[in-house]
C-alpha cells in the first residue's frame, strides 16, 4: 500500500502535522523514532526535545494549575505509569507531548516506534526504510525530525540535564530554580549573546564562559553583552565539570583556564549551553537542499515546500532562529495543509 502522507518525527511539529492530516482523512503514518540507547544519548528519543524539558510556561492554553485529573482522563494508564506525577505548575514537556501524541491517535493517526534510516526521493512514490528493515512507500513526506542541542559532552553535564543544565534560555530561564540566582552560559556566538542577555531578566548574575579571547558573535551583539553590568565574561576558559547534588541539582561549575591550566569553582544554579544545534537530517543523505548549517531550506515564502516536490519540512529541522514549541506546531499544521493540497492537485486524494 502506498501511503498518502508519512511524517517523520514526534515533536510538536510532527504531532500537529499528524492531527491536521488525520482530520483531512489522509490516514497519516508517523515514525516517532526508536527507543534506543543511541537515541537517548544524543537526545533523539520519541516525543522530541520538549520531552527533555520540565515546566512549559510559554505555550498558549496551559496556564498554571493542577492538570492531574485531565491527564488521567486523556492519557491511557499504560503510558501514564511512565510519567512523573504532575508538578502543579502548568504543564511539563513530557505531559504536553503525550497529550499531543494522544490527540493525533484519537483522530486515527498510525504510529510506528522506529527510526527512518534511509529514503529514496529520486522516484515516486518515495521509498522509506526503517532500522528494523521495513520498507514503505508514500506520495508525500513531512520531515519533522527537529534539531538536537549541542552539549559539551561531560558526564556531569548529562547527569544534571533538566536539573540545572539546559540548552534553551527562552524555554527554561524563567523557571523558579533560576530566578535571582547566578547562571552560566557557554558559548561565544550570537546565540550565546542572546541567551545571556535574555537570562539577565531573571538571574542575579550571568557568567559567559568562552574558550577564546574574543567572541565570534556580531559586533553589536557582543557589545551589548560586554556593556551589560549583569554579565561577566570569562575569557580563555572552559567548563571541566558541572557541580551539584542529587537533591538540589546544579550548584556550580569547575572552570579551567586554557592558557595557564589553573582551575577554579564558580557558584551557579544553572548552566545554559549555547554552542549550536545539529539538525537531524543525516538519513536524507543530501537529497534535500540544506543551508550551510544543515537546516532544510524552505523554497517559497510562507510555505513548507523543500527542494523536492512533495516533501515538506516542519519544526526545528528547518528553523535555526525561533526553535520554539509553538512555532514548530504552527509549521506542522502548514506542512499538513501543503501536503493535502498537493495530493488534491495531483488527484491522489
Amino acid at each position: 500500500m502506498t501511503e498518502q502522507v508519512v511524517i517523520i518525527g514526534s515533536g510538536p511539529a510532527g504531532w500537529s502535522a499528524a492531527i491536521y492530516a488525520s482530520r483531512a482523512q489522509l490516514n497519516p503514518l508517523v515514525f516517532e523514532g526508536a527507543v534506543t540507547e543511541e537515541n537517548r544519548l544524543q537526545g533523539t528519543l520519541p516525543l522530541g526535545q520538549l520531552a527533555l524539558t520540565t515546566e512549559v510556561e510559554n505555550y498558549a492554553g496551559f496556564p498554571a494549575g493542577n492538570l492531574e485529573q485531565f491527564l488521567d482522563s486523556a492519557i491511557p494508564a499504560e503510558r501514564r505509569q511512565f510519567m512523573n506525577p504532575h508538578g502543579g505548575h502548568g504543564v511539563s514537556g513530557p505531559e504536553m507531548m503525550e497529550l499531543m501524541r494522544q490527540q493525533a491517535l484519537n483522530f486515527g493517526t498510525r504510529i510506528v516506534t522506529d527510526d527512518v534510516v534511509d529514503v529514496d526521493l529520486s522516484k515516486r512514490p518515495f521509498v522509506i526504510k526503517t532500522s528494523e528493515g521495513e520498507t514503505h512507500e508514500t506520495h508525500t513526506l513531512i520531515i519533522a525530525t527537529g534539531a538536537r542541542a549541542n552539549y559539551l559532552g561531560l558526564e556531569s553535564e548529562e547527569k544534571y540535564k533538566n536539573r540545572g543544565v539546559s540548552a534553551c534560555a527562552v524555554c527554561d530561564g524563567a523557571l523558579p530554580r533560576f530566578r535571582n540566582k547566578p547562571l552560566v552560559v557557554i558559548g561565544g556566538g550570537d546565540t550565546a549573546m542572546e541567551e545571556a542577555s535574555y537570562l539577565t531578566k531573571f538571574a542575579s548574575k550571568v557568567h559567559i564562559i568562552h574558550r577564546r579571547d574574543e567572541f565570534r558573535a556580531s559586533k553589536i551583539m557582543a557589545a551589548r553583552v560586554i556593556e551589560n553590568p549583569k554579565i561577566e565574561v570569562h575569557w580563555n576558559t572552559v567548563v571541566e565539570e558541572v557541580l551539584g547534588d542529587d537533591k538540589a541539582g546544579v550548584s556550580g561549575v569547575r572552570l579551567k583556564d586554557v592558557k595557564t591550566g589553573a582551575t577554579s569553582e564558580l557558584p551557579a544554579s544553572g548552566m545554559f549551553c549555547a554552542i549550536g544545534h545539529t539538525p537531524n537530517t543525516n538519513f536524507l543523505k543530501g537529497q534535500v537542499e540544506t543551508d550551510d548549517k544543515g537546516y532544510l531550506v524552505y523554497k517559497q515564502l510562507f510555505r513548507t515546500f523543500t527542494s523536492v516536490e512533495g516533501v515538506y519540512a516542519a519544526g526545528d529541522v528547518a528553523d535555526s532562529y525561533y526553535r520554539q514549541a509553538i512555532t514548530s506546531a504552527g509549521t506542522g499544521c502548514m506542512a499538513a495543509l501543503d501536503a493535502e493540497r498537493y495530493l488534491a492537485e495531483k488527484g491522489l486524494h
